[in-house]
């Protein structure tokens, strides 16, 4: 159902009297220009009030500077522009008679202000009776069968889901426009079998993002199933938090591991692996040099983007302590600092400064995560944690805002001791891809915001973990033994994989991290005996590899893992060896049961070849047997989530 705020509800009602009084059918064109070299404006946002107060529409500038209202009743008009680096213009006492078009052309000077001082300013209601690219319109009638947050301004195009059809202002005459959906995901396929005897080394780095589970869940509440790239299996697992043993002897992070059968194919058997990071309280969390890095440009203009955004941080804001301190960095045509490095103890400047911020404008990405990064180091705490929170939906159109480009450029900066984090918003648009390899090579987190609940579940409830780091690099190494395995399967994590040799390199990038993360594997086991054919390759000619005497070892596998301590640069190895010791599937524990149960879901979720005999069914049924204490109820809501996709997949 789509809810209407009471300024959504002003524009209907003057689009239904319009509709309803072929009369009242005025209108207002014009085009946006430079004053000093005349040249068009492309994105401006333009306003339009009535009786210069009551602010009644909006709409930005083509590619050609246009912009045009209609269907306006007779009467009084004010149009004011705005686009960052030039002086807001406005024009009042605009007459609009009926049958006519009002011509309001606005030339705009340069703001001549640092960018520092700039506010950017435009409207943050959702407005229909206008499309960027060809200067059509949406009727009212599609605006009560469409989302609101799909109607937004893509590059100069209009990005949305339209359901019937659109009107050309030109010649009155209305054309089908077929669904339209830019959101990106990076392809997957699915982790293979490998020969222990051939390949008898996995090597792969932890992932604690946990953004595709709440994508998913987006998909899933909007009555449609999630593409299968947008299922990262892994991501799924992690959002959930498990009750394994704490570290001790001053250790990072503890290890837990449980060899069981595989309730999804009962021919094999799994591996289940745990790590829990060291709690720090926040009490005792270092002081906070964060930059807010916010992405206001026209593609953020709905309800579930920037609005929720700026709720988002406010929740963040709250738990800020006197010492923490905050500085915000906007982009959209243009990047600008509209918040110096501001302390805690100062919330309210810091609400302030969100509160003012609206969306406008193309996306100049690549230029704001620059300026973050300068604020960032201008605001350097040696002992503190020292991070960028990246919020966008990650639609980048200006200058830098390649994938390759944008990665190397954060690869180039994290060297000097800021983390990068990133949080999404939005869909339609979304582009996932993007901002996940945004956060892995920013050594950071990544989430993805779709609610409030889901805001306070990263930025309040796991802020110790989102904000701090206390290992970095970590590798994960397992050498199966061939006498026990016969192949295995890492299920998930398939663009975390590394080469084995990497596992060594201390300069090789890998996962982070954070205070209080838990971080879950599983790996799927063919036993040594099995029947079953598995990929390989012929023996080596010229290369024979003597294996160490296997066949009397109790051992199923050794698990090796490297890490880095935040600031260090040299790595740390533990060893954790997995003995011939296999549980029934019905005895194991509860954490091990409901991640299966997780990664069972994701399995049928990409409609997996190597989903064997899942079915939603199974998976209801383990994760109620493994909810155990859920306090915070996101054990029930993932249940809950499954008996929607049965229904969906029907």
């Amino acid at each position: 159902m789509i809810k209407f705020s009471f300024f959504s509800m002003m524009l209907l009602s003057i689009f239904s009297f319009a509709q309803q009084s072929p009369s009242n059918s005025g209108s207002i064109f014009g085009k946006i220009t430079d004053k000093t070299t005349n040249e068009e404006i492309s994105f401006a946002m333009v306003l339009l009030y009535i009786n210069d107060t009551a602010k009644v529409g909006a709409t930005t500038t083509d590619m050609t500077g246009s912009y045009r209202f209609k269907n306006l009743s007779a009467g009084l008009y004010k149009i004011k522009t705005t686009y960052v680096g030039y002086k807001a213009q406005a024009i009042s006492k605009i007459k609009v008679l009926d049958h006519k078009a009002t011509e309001a052309n606005i030339s705009l000077s340069n703001d001549g202000a640092h960018l520092d001082e700039l506010q950017i300013v435009t409207y943050s209601q959702p407005v229909a009776d206008y499309d960027l690219k060809s200067g059509s319109t949406v009727t009212r009638e599609e605006l009560q069968t469409i989302s609101t947050r799909n109607i937004n301004s893509v590059a100069g195009t209009t990005a949305g889901v339209y359901k019937k059809s659109r009107y050309d202002m030109r010649g009155g005459r209305t054309t089908p426009t077929p669904d339209y959906n830019t959101e990106e995901y990076s392809r997957i396929y699915d982790n293979e079998f490998k020969d222990s005897k051939k390949d008898p080394l996995s090597t792969f780095s932890i992932d604690v993002d946990k953004a595709s589970y709440s994508n998913v869940r987006r998909f899933i509440t909007q009555n449609q199933l999630p593409q299968p790239d947008a299922v990262r299996i892994e991501e799924m697992i992690n959002y959930f938090s498990y009750n394994y043993p704490k570290p001790i002897n001053n250790q990072p992070f503890s290890i837990t591991t449980e060899y069981t059968d595989c309730p999804w194919n009962k021919k094999h058997q799994l591996i289940h692996i745990g790590l829990q990071g060291k709690q720090i309280e926040l009490d005792n969390l270092p002081a906070n040099n964060l930059v807010f890095l916010l992405d206001v440009s026209g593609s953020m203009n709905s309800e579930d983007k920037l609005p929720l955004l700026k709720s988002g941080l406010r929740l963040l804001v709250e738990q800020m302590r006197p010492q923490d301190k905050v500085a915000i960095v906007v982009y959209a045509g243009a990047a600008g600092v509209v918040l110096p490095s501001t302390s805690g103890e100062h919330k309210d400047r810091i609400y302030d400064a969100l509160e003012k911020l609206e969306a406008g404008g193309s996306t100049a990405g690549g230029e704001g995560i620059l300026l973050a990064y300068k604020t960032a180091k201008e605001n350097f705490l040696n002992k503190g944690n020292n991070r960028i929170i990246l919020a966008t939906d990650g639609d980048f159109n200006v200058g830098v805002s390649s994938d390759g480009e944008l990665t190397r450029l954060i690869e180039k900066q994290r060297e000097d001791g800021v983390f990068l984090s990133v949080l999404g918003f939005g869909t339609g648009n979304y582009k996932d891809s993007k901002m996940e390899q945004l956060a892995d090579k920013g050594n950071g987190n990544y989430a993805y915001i779709d609610n409030i609940l889901e805001a306070k579940k990263v930025l309040v409830k796991e802020m110790g973990g989102t904000l701090l780091t206390i290992a970095k690099d970590v590798k994960l190494q397992i050498e199966f033994n061939p006498a026990k395995v016969k192949a295995y399967r890492l299920v998930g994590y398939e663009n975390r994989l590394l080469n084995n040799e990497d596992f060594n390199d201390d300069k090789k990038d890998a996962g982070e991290l954070g205070s209080g993360h838990t971080v879950t594997a599983i790996y799927e086991i063919i036993p040594a005996g099995s029947d079953e054919l598995v990929a390989s390759i012929d023996n080596l000619k010229y290369q024979q590899v003597t294996a160490h005497p296997t066949s009397e070892s109790n051992e199923v596998m050794t698990i090796k893992f490297r890490y880095k301590e935040p600031k260090e640069s040299t790595s740390q190895l533990i060893s954790h060896i997995v003995l011939d010791k296999k549980t029934p599937f019905s005895a194991a524990t509860e954490n091990c049961k409901f991640a299966c149960a997780v990664a069972e879901f994701g399995l049928l979720l990409r409609d997996s070849k190597f989903k064997g005999d899942s079915d939603f069914k199974t998976v209801i049924t383990m994760a109620k047997e493994a909810k155990g204490k859920d306090d915070e109820g996101y054990r029930a809501e993932f249940i809950r989530l499954v008996e929607m996709a049965e229904l969906l997949k029907k």
